[in-house]
């Protein structure tokens, strides 16, 4: 309050100071007033259009989903980019946001350079190059962030991701150490992910299942999630379908995007590879369009994307103005590039009926995995930690309950939507590449091309946690690996059975 004060000040008193109206801007958005900071960094950069204002008008037009506006800030940005770290590594974000994680590199490399002792500059860069598959150049930008500082748990999570390890080289004992000193919260939860994942690339499958139950409920125990939020979702989906099934659609978009949905950790990020290598198709990696598109058009104004009330006002909006929406969301991920693209954000499932409406010709792609090896991957998975859409993932029975949910309601699209969506089973295609792989493309209304086979050759980046897995040639490694952990998912196994679910 003091900071915007003192800025409001300034600015009645010398209204053409540049300088005086971006610190105003900036304190009224880190008071909340987003958009209100954003309309006074805006006219500071019309006074005077610096790189670092520019910079930051960028951050702000991205964290209130105007993508289009942030690309063009960048590339105007481009032309006198910033000369301090913080504008360097806030361009860097902000093209991450975007997707463009190669043009996000330089920024990072030249905020690190200018203050080589920030940690979350450090972190910036590793991450970025894990992205855009420089996986030496992430190990190495990883070792240089625990130099500067041996504690911090994101840079040990990001570099157990990158390999897997060996006997002979791998940071286990580091890891444990830094286990010890971590001081509880989102630094344990990092650190003992990272130690899990190790012990099991180590062979060592019981000591990292006990590491990551033990994180996993320590988290668990910090969260107010109860399955009953979700369940409502679920059940407020299915109840309104006959709203939106008879919904008039005006101006329907005849874009043919296609859709990769289904459970997290189910193949989703190997479909979208197989898709994004046709040379008539590219990745718009993990999109927010669709959830966005239907809660700007539901007008509600609770806190979160999704929930009852967005989804029963989201049932009699303009479905035909959702689709224009979201492609015009989409479409700022595109740059230069032309043609067809997929999104694959697994959670579009939950919108799979306002897909089919709101774009007609999309196409619609639902990975199918074994439901224990479902439960398994997303428990050992850690998601993104502020998401409240992930809080199921920290309890094997929240997952067992949520997979249920997910069953059921492919099990009603599938009546709802006859032919709309084809569920393509991942061990079906592990076994079958060729031949599952023709009838996705052919689900796709794509030409066969060889191409498609050869998806670890795809040099797009990849920003999920497959990102290691998708640049291999097709393994069977992950398959039954449910069977190993047969007596801790037993509580599952009986749910299952009763629920009517085949293991």
């Amino acid at each position: 309050m003091a900071a915007e004060q003192l800025g409001a000040s300034v600015v009645a008193a010398f209204p053409e100071d540049a300088e005086g109206r971006f610190l105003l801007g900036m304190a009224r958005a880190e008071a909340g007033r987003v958009s209100v900071g954003l309309a006074d960094i805006a006219q500071a950069v019309e006074i005077d259009p610096r790189g670092d204002y520019r910079a930051q008008l960028a951050r702000l037009q991205v964290m209130l989903r105007q993508d289009g506006a942030a690309a063009q800030t960048l590339a105007a940005a481009e032309r006198a980019p910033p000369d301090d770290a913080l504008g360097r590594d806030t361009m860097g974000c902000v093209y991450a946001r975007l997707g463009e994680h190669a043009a996000s590199v330089p920024h990072f490399r030249e905020a690190v350079r200018l203050a080589p002792g920030n940690a979350s500059f450090r972190y910036n860069l590793a991450a970025a190059l894990n992205f855009i598959g420089d996986i030496d150049g992430a190990e190495a930008a990883a070792e240089a962030l625990l130099a500067v500082d041996p504690d911090y748990a994101r840079g040990h999570h990001l570099l157990a991701s990158l390999r897997k390890q060996t006997a002979a080289s791998n940071h286990v004992k580091r890891l444990e150490a830094a286990l010890e000193r971590a001081d509880g919260g989102d630094a344990r939860l990092l650190i003992g992910y990272a130690l899990a994942k190790e012990l099991d690339d180590l062979g060592e499958q019981q000591a990292a299942f006990a590491r990551l139950a033990a994180t996993n409920a320590e988290h668990r125990a910090r969260l107010p999630y109860t399955f009953a939020r979700d369940a409502a979702n679920f059940d407020a989906i299915e109840r309104v379908w006959p709203r939106v099934a008879a919904a008039t659609v005006n101006r329907a978009a005849q874009d043919s995007p296609i859709f990769v949905i289904g459970m997290p950790r189910t193949g989703t990020t190997l479909v979208d590879r197989i898709l994004s290598s046709h040379p008539a198709v590219w990745s718009a990696g993990e999109l927010q369009a669709m959830p966005l598109a239907v809660k700007m058009a539901s007008g509600t104004r609770s806190r979160t994307v999704l929930d009852v009330d967005t989804i029963e006002a989201g049932a009699t909006a303009d479905l035909g103005a959702i689709g224009r929406d979201y492609l015009a969301r989409a479409r700022t991920h595109a740059g230069a590039r032309q043609g067809r693209f997929t999104d694959k954000f697994p959670g579009n499932f939950q919108y799979a009926g306002f897909i089919a409406r709101a774009l007609p010709q999309a196409r619609i792609v639902c990975l199918r995995r074994h439901p224990l090896d479902t439960v398994l991957a997303n428990f050992r998975n850690l998601f993104a930690i502020s998401s409240r859409y992930y809080d199921y993932s920290y309890d094997l029975m929240d997952i067992a309950r949520y997979y249920v949910r997910f069953d059921r309601l492919m099990a009603f699209w599938r009546e709802a939507l006859p032919g709309r969506i084809l569920e393509l089973g991942y061990e079906d295609l592990v076994a079958n590449q060729e031949g599952e792989t023709r009838a996705l493309l052919a689900h796709c209304d794509l030409p066969w091309d060889e191409a498609c086979l050869d998806f670890h050759r795809n040099t797009a980046p990849v920003s999920t946690p497959s990102a290691a897995q998708v640049r291999r040639p097709m393994y069977k490694d992950a398959v039954a690996r449910w069977k190993a952990h047969r007596d801790v998912l037993a509580p599952v196994i009986a749910y299952f059975e009763a629920e009517g679910i085949a293991i």
